[in-house]
This record gives structure tokens, C-alpha cells and sequence, in this order.
């Protein structure tokens, strides 16, 4: 099996490619498999660290409002097209996927226009606009949430498989997690996250539950500031006369073992990114949603609210957000065990562990269709 993977920008639409990569390759050993991205785009490093080839075009994004750069992005799309259309008759690949990004653009459309099999996958509830235009052209398009459906017109080509995940973020055991970081069994851990660049508001709106933790003692915390805030937040911590020293809260700037974090966790606090998302209902963790507001086309609140309508997370609009109502709603889930339970359950529901495989078995059923 000879597979193009194209996604990138952000790790939101690499990641997912890394994970159908990787499964692809379990399930065919003898795959061969080359992305294509950007220079300028996260690929660039992140797919050859996980030992895979990419080759590099030159595209760019289109800005949402009118500017001259908007005409050298169009230039520079014939130009790709061009570019991955020599790729593909080099390479012959069976089936070309897409994981979003404008990247993708180009690459999935020379494949289309090629006769290529195609197949696209959305990690949000609301779908970018890149998948969207690639919607009418490609053979297949996954998606993670039901409710996406109903965004693209032609319906009878969406599969609902979830978003990929990494393989270990389901090998840890809550234990395991909790001596990572020296917490306590018996005690809840609050898991706060804001993404690695933080979220400013956020973090400065759990003072109240910190104080809370080490005056009660009755939970413990977790607290990934962000590396670009943590100085700042350790001064918030030190003008608010809150110990870092007790056990009971721990504040990071970055958390690189994140499986082992949210196997520790009880309840997760955190911005609303696909990858993310599908990682805490994946574990079956409830939680508590601040979307980003500047997210493009709010699609963290799309996302977040597809957790909130099935009873798996709560949600509070960026707008909202304060420390007084952060703390009453974690301290209503603590005082309610049944809550947390009943959330933990729904939000595993949600949950899909085999997205990649599914993924990977709709790859095969379209290149072996194209083939009779």
C-alpha cells in the first residue's frame, strides 16, 4: 500500500496524520508512506521526528479578509498543485488523505484531478473551510463528531470514526499517573490546561480553587500555566500568598508527559482543541470547557458544546470566566460524586479509542473499490 498523508500548520491536523500513519503501517508492513507539507508549518519538524518522509511545497494560507497576499497565496496554490501533481506520478500512491491545514488544499486536489482514491478527515465539530471546498471533490470524508455531518451537502461520504489518538495515551494506569507526580490516591486531582502558549485568563482565574486546595486539603491540583506565562503566574501564586510547596498543587510550565497527567486527573479544565478533546473522552474524564473566543470560525465552542449536549463536560464562555464561578463549579462536582460518575461515563461514550484503525479500514475499502 503506497499512502500520501498531507496535514499541517498546527500538531490540531498533524498529529491525527502521525496516528493513521502509524496504524497504517501496523496494519501493512510493507507500506510505504510519504507526507507533504510546509516549510513554515509544524510538519516541518514534527513529522520526520516520527520517522517518516516529507517532502516540502510551497503554499500558503489565505487571509480571511481582502489583501495582496491573498493573490500571491493563489499563486503560490497553482504552483503546489503543480508541485505535488509531479509528487504523485513519481510516487504512485494508492490513496491520498488529508488531515486539514491549507496545505491540504493543493495536495487533494492534484490527487482529485489525477484520479486518485481520496479521503479527508475533520478533527472539529465545525469544519474548516478547507475541508469544506475538499468535501465536494474527495471519494471519502471521516469525521469526529456526529453532529459534523450536517455540514457537509453530500452526506452519504461522511463516516464518523472520531479523531486519532496517540497509542500512549491509553497505556497508562491511573496509578501510574499519580506517582508520576507524587498525588495522593485517596484525593481528586484537578488537571488545569491551557494549551503550551497558555491561556491568560484561565490561569489567573484558578487562584481561588488553588487557595481552596491547600486551606481544605480535600483535593489536589495540577496546573499547566503555559511556558511563555509561568514566571508571571508564579509571581500571581506569590502576590496571593499560595504556597507551591505542600504536595497538594503543582504548577508547570509545560507537561511533555501528558498521558501519564490526564490518567491522574478526576476532572480536566482546559481549552477546547479537537486533539485535546478526543484525548479526555478517550480516558472517559470529565470535564470543564473554556473555549478559546478567537478560535477561527469558533470552532472550540462548536467543539465543546458537542461534549456539553451529550453530558460529558460543562461549559464556560471565555467571556464569563471568573474565579468565583471556575471554583463553585468544580466544588459542585466534588461535593456530587454521582456527577463526576455520570459525566465520566458519558464523556467515555464519546470516546473513540479505534479511529485510526477506522480510518485505516476505509482507506483499504476505497483503494480495493477503486481497483475492481
Amino acid at each position: 500500500m503506497r499512502v500520501i498523508l498531507s496535514g499541517g500548520g498546527t500538531g490540531g491536523h498533524i498529529y491525527p496524520a502521525v496516528s493513521i500513519a502509524k496504524e497504517i503501517k501496523k496494519q501493512h508492513k510493507n507500506a510505504e508512506i510519504v507526507f507533504i507539507g510546509t516549510e513554515r508549518g509544524l510538519e516541518s519538524s514534527i513529522v520526520p521526528k516520527e520517522g517518516f518522509k516529507l517532502i516540502r511545497i510551497k503554499v500558503r494560507g489565505f487571509r480571511r479578509k481582502l489583501s495582496l497576499e491573498n493573490i500571491a497565496a493563489v499563486a503560490e496554490s497553482f504552483i503546489g498543485i503543480f508541485s505535488v501533481s509531479r509528487i504523485i506520478r513519481d510516487f504512485k500512491p494508492d490513496i491520498v488523505i488529508g488531515t486539514g491545514g491549507y496545505v491540504c488544499g493543493s495536495v487533494l486536489l492534484a490527487a482529485y484531478l489525477m484520479n486518485i482514491p481520496t479521503l479527508i478527515h475533520e478533527q472539529n465539530a465545525f469544519p474548516g473551510i478547507t475541508n469544506k471546498i475538499l468535501s465536494r471533490l474527495v471519494d471519502i470524508i471521516a469525521v469526529n463528531f456526529e453532529e459534523t455531518k450536517k455540514y457537509f451537502p453530500k452526506n452519504d461520504k461522511v463516516i464518523v470514526t472520531g479523531n486519532p489518538i496517540r497509542s500512549s495515551m491509553l497505556s497508562i494506569s491511573k496509578e501510574e499517573g499519580l506517582k508520576e507526580f507524587g498525588f495522593d490516591r485517596e484525593l481528586p486531582v484537578i488537571f488545569i490546561v491551557g494549551g503550551s502558549r497558555g491561556a491568560r485568563k484561565l490561569n489567573e482565574s484558578v487562584m481561588l480553587l488553588a487557595k481552596q486546595c491547600i486551606d481544605k486539603r480535600s483535593f489536589q491540583m495540577l496546573h499547566m500555566t503555559g511556558e511563555t506565562q509561568y514566571d508571571d503566574i508564579l509571581k500571581k501564586y506569590a502576590s496571593e500568598k499560595i504556597p507551591l510547596d505542600t504536595g497538594y498543587l503543582k504548577v508547570m510550565p509545560y507537561i511533555y508527559n501528558m498521558p501519564h497527567a490526564l490518567a491522574a486527573s478526576d476532572i480536566v479544565i482546559s481549552r477546547c482543541g479537537a486533539s485535546t478533546l478526543s484525548e479526555i473522552t478517550a480516558l472517559g474524564k470529565p470535564s470543564i470547557l473554556i473555549p478559546y473566543p478567537y478560535a477561527t470560525d469558533n470552532h472550540q465552542e462548536y467543539n465543546a458544546r458537542a461534549l456539553e449536549k451529550n453530558g460529558a463536560a460543562i461549559v464556560i464562555l471565555d467571556r464569563d470566566l471568573n474565579a468565583e464561578i471556575l471554583y463553585n463549579e468544580v466544588a459542585d462536582m466534588l461535593n456530587k460524586q454521582e456527577k463526576i460518575s455520570q459525566m465520566a461515563a458519558k464523556s467515555k461514550e464519546l470516546g473513540r479509542t479505534d479511529a485510526a484503525y477506522s480510518i485505516t479500514k476505509a482507506a483499504e475499502r476505497l483503494v480495493q473499490n477503486k481497483k475492481i
